[in-house]
């Protein structure tokens, strides 16, 4: 399937860039670049609620490319618009312009999970994160736009390796992740929006394949030497068994929503203290547990992870049984946590070696860094082992 998919969206492309390289004026299309926005699609896009109001003028923000095409763009408005609490003066665009972008987050299902999360789990949903303006995605030719509300005046500091993480910052990671997790398995409304609307991990993982994620995450794994402990390092025939072993965990026990690549980067510090988290193109159908490992193995030194990993698990215990999800007893849920270290490793090792039509992710020093700190993790949990059990 991913083959043919892949063809589909080639041909789709290349068709566009043909014939559809042109000013954008009503939202019925999506534009193939942001420089074929108009007032008038921004119009459609953002002003059907208000009445009289209208897009004068905008400002293109720096170009800014990884998984997605993003965009920051400054608008104006006529006195009707400008008169309005409701609409933005600066938006925060995702789109899916390039071709590599269209079909990593195509075949990957990527561009589905973050336009379904905004679509039919945010409005419902009471975490800090991204609130949408405009969210439609074509699946004939995954070209996408998601228009999200700029936070960065509101934000404190968008987070990565060099951020400060107090226990009180994630304690709030944690608290969020208890939230999504706990409404996801115990609101029955979201609980039928995310069975629905996402693939589960395995199956999203699974097609993560076509773009040679044994290859490119092995060969990263060998260009980590040095980053990771010895004793992992040593065991390089096993971890890819144990990828998809923890992979397959999923498969089975408690499924809820899940963000699935909440490495340190995607998370932001708001005004008022508490952690958000944004960039949603990985969620799927799984166990809390990936969640959790990820989080506490990049966004903690190795130090403080060690200092308060127990408080913390038992911190979002405590707080997922709160928010309607299960109780969790803590020996089983840390070997569960210990076990899901592999699959973030694996996630980050693919990014030190992007395999072929794979775009380039994430600055090296960060990659580096998160590489480092997920592999002490594992070697201080016995991941390797606890995958035995």
């Amino acid at each position: 399937m991913s083959d043919a998919l892949i063809k589909e969206i080639t041909e789709a492309y290349n068709y566009d860039q043909a014939h559809n390289a042109h000013p954008v004026t009503s939202t019925d299309e999506l534009p193939i670049a942001f420089e074929y926005l108009t007032a008038e699609w921004l119009t459609d896009a953002l002003c059907r609620d208000v009445p009289g109001a209208k897009v004068t003028g905008f400002d293109l923000g720096g170009v800014d490319n990884g998984s997605s095409n993003r965009r920051r763009i400054a608008l104006t408005y006529n006195d009707a618009g400008a008169a309005s609490s409701v609409l933005p003066h600066s938006i925060f665009c995702k789109a899916a312009h390039n071709l590599a972008n269209r079909i990593v987050l195509g075949v990957g299902s990527s561009s589905e999970s973050e336009s379904n999360y905004y679509s039919k789990i945010r409005p419902w949903l009471d975490i800090e994160s991204p609130v949408p303006y405009f969210v439609k995605l074509d699946t004939k030719t995954w070209n996408a736009m998601i228009i999200l509300g700029d936070i960065s005046d509101s934000v404190t500091e968008f987070c990565n390796h060099h951020t400060v993480m107090t226990k009180a910052r994630a304690e709030s990671q944690m608290r969020l992740l208890a939230r999504l997790h706990g409404k996801c398995y115990s609101d029955q409304r979201l609980v039928a929006a995310t069975r629905d609307n996402f693939l589960t991990w395995p199956d999203y993982f699974d097609r993560t394949k076509i773009f040679g994620m044994r290859e490119g995450s092995e060969g990263g794994f060998q260009k980590s030497e040095g980053l990771l402990p010895d004793s992992v390092f040593a065991r390089a025939s096993e971890i890819w068994p144990g990828t998809l072993k923890s992979v397959d965990f999923h498969s089975h026990g408690m499924q809820t929503l899940a963000h699935h690549d909440v490495h340190l980067k995607n998370w932001y510090v708001a005004s008022d203290g508490e952690m958000g988290l944004s960039d949603w193109q990985c969620a799927v159908r799984g166990h809390w547990s990936r969640d959790v490992a990820y989080t506490l193995a990049t966004a903690l030194t190795i130090d403080d992870r060690r200092a308060w990993e127990d408080e913390l698990l038992r911190y979002y215990f405590d707080h997922l049984e709160a928010e309607g999800g299960p109780k969790v007893d803590f020996a089983e849920g840390k070997l569960n946590y210990a076990q899901q270290m592999i699959t973030a490793l694996t996630w980050w090792t693919i990014t030190i070696n992007p395999a072929p039509g794979m775009p380039d992710m994430q600055p090296l020093d960060i990659t580096q860094e998160f590489i480092r700190r997920i592999g002490a993790a594992m070697e201080d949990l016995g991941t390797m082992d606890a995958l035995k059990d």
